[in-house]
C-alpha cells in the first residue's frame, strides 16, 4: 500500500540569539492510509514541532523549515502555495492540538468553531454547518449535544473539551488526523475513552493517524507502528509490538522499564533515565544519548550512529543495538 504521508530528511531550526536550536534535525518516516502511528519521546525532542512543520505552522521568525520533503497524496507540502496550504489545514489533515482549553476560542461557542470549517471548506450554509456539528458531536460521545452546542468552552469538563477539539479535526473528513498529546491532564478513564474513540473512527472513516506523547503506555494498545524521537531525531521505529517485545535502542529500553507493568512483580521498582536531555544548541559530539546511556562504548562518543536496519521493518540509530537488545530480553518478563 502506497503511503499516505512520507517525511523525508525534514529539518526545522529556531534561529535564537542564542544559537541555532535544531528541533527537528533529519527525521524521515511514512504514514499509511488508516493507519495509527506513534511519535514518542520526552517533552523538548521535537514531536510537536515535527507535526506543526507539516501543516506549516512553524512561526517564523524564529523558526524555518530548512530541509527535507513532506509529501502528502504525492504533493510536496513544502513547495504548496499559501493559498494551497490553507485548503490543506483542517480539510485534508487536521490537528488535535495540545491543551484543549488553551486550542479553543473562549469567547466563541463550541458549535461555531465546528461549523467555521464546515463552512471554510465544504461550502456549508449555516443550517447545514450547524446540523453536521450536532452529528459530530454525537459521534465523539458528547451528550445532550443539540443543547450544548451554544455552550462556550469554560462550560464544558477537560473530557469533553478533548471531544470538541477531535470533533472539530474529524469536521471535514480528513485523510490524516496529528493527534498531539490527546490524553494529557485527563484522567485514564478518559484517556482510554478518548484514545478508543479515535482507534473507532480510524476503522470507520479510514483515517490515518499521528499520535504524539511522552508515553509509550498510551501507544502500547492503539498504535500499528512507533517511532522514538530523541533529541530531534527518530532513534528507533518498528512495528508496534516488535518495538515493546524487542527494543535495540538504550532510550526506547530507558522508556519502557519507567513504565509502571501489571506482569512485573510488585517489588520491582522503576528504573528512571540518568540525566537530562542534551542542550539542542550545543550538541554533545558522537550520539545524543550517550551521556546517558549505559551501553556507550568510545566510537558512541566519536561518531553518531545513523538509523540502521536491525530485523525486517526495525530501524535503531545505536552503535550496540545488539547488546542492548540481548539485555531487553534477558530483563523481560518470563
Amino acid at each position: 500500500m502506497a503511503p499516505l504521508l512520507q517525511v523525508r530528511d525534514l529539518k526545522t531550526h529556531f534561529f535564537t540569539d542564542d544559537g541555532v536550536v535544531k528541533a527537528v534535525d533529519g527525521i524521515s518516516y511514512d504514514v499509511r492510509p488508516g493507519e495509527i502511528v506513534g511519535l514518542v519521546g520526552e517533552s523538548g525532542c521535537g514531536k510537536t514541532v515535527s507535526a506543526l512543520a507539516i501543516l506549516r505552522l512553524i512561526p517564523d521568525p524564529p523558526g524555518k523549515i530548512v530541509g527535507g520533503e513532506i509529501i502528502f497524496e504525492g504533493d510536496d507540502l513544502l513547495k504548496a502555495s499559501e493559498e494551497e496550504i490553507r485548503h490543506v489545514r483542517g480539510n485534508r489533515i487536521a490537528m488535535i492540538f495540545q491543551e484543549p482549553m488553551t486550542s479553543l476560542n473562549p469567547v466563541l461557542t463550541i458549535g461555531r468553531q465546528i461549523t467555521e470549517s464546515l463552512e471554510l471548506h465544504l461550502k456549508m450554509d449555516g443550517r447545514s454547518a450547524t446540523k453536521r456539528a450536532i452529528e459530530l458531536m454525537e459521534m465523539v460521545g458528547i451528550p445532550e449535544a443539540k443543547a450544548r452546542i451554544s455552550d462556550y468552552p469554560h462550560q464544558f469538563s477537560g473530557g469533553m473539551r478533548q471531544r470538541t477539539m477531535i470533533a472539530m479535526a474529524l469536521s471535514c473528513n480528513p485523510r490524516l488526523l496529528l493527534a498531539d498529546e490527546p490524553t494529557t491532564a485527563l484522567d485514564v478513564t478518559i484517556q482510554a475513552q478518548i484514545l478508543e474513540l479515535l482507534t473507532r473512527l480510524t476503522r470507520e472513516l479510514g483515517t490515518a493517524v499521528v499520535i504524539i506523547t511522552h508515553n509509550l503506555g498510551v501507544v502500547a494498545r492503539y498504535a500499528n507502528r512507533v517511532n522514538v524521537m530523541y533529541a530531534g531525531k527518530i532513534v528507533e521505529s518498528a512495528v508496534a509490538r516488535e518495538l515493546y517485545g524487542s527494543p535495540h535502542h538504550p532510550y526506547t529500553l530507558g522508556l519502557l522499564k519507567s513504565v509502571p507493568r501489571l506482569d512485573q512483580a510488585r517489588k520491582e521498582k522503576l528504573e528512571p533515565i540518568d540525566g537530562f536531555p542534551p542542550d539542542l544548541i550545543h550538541m554533545p559530539e558522537g550520539c545524543a544519548f550517550q551521556p546517558r546511556c549505559k551501553f556507550a562504548v568510545q566510537k558512541c562518543q566519536e561518531e553518531e550512529p545513523p538509523l540502521l536496519q536491525v530485523a525486517g521493518e526495525h530501524y535503531s540509530a545505536c552503535w550496540e543495538w545488539r547488546r542492548v537488545g540481548q539485555a531487553a530480553r534477558s530483563t523481560a518478563p518470563a
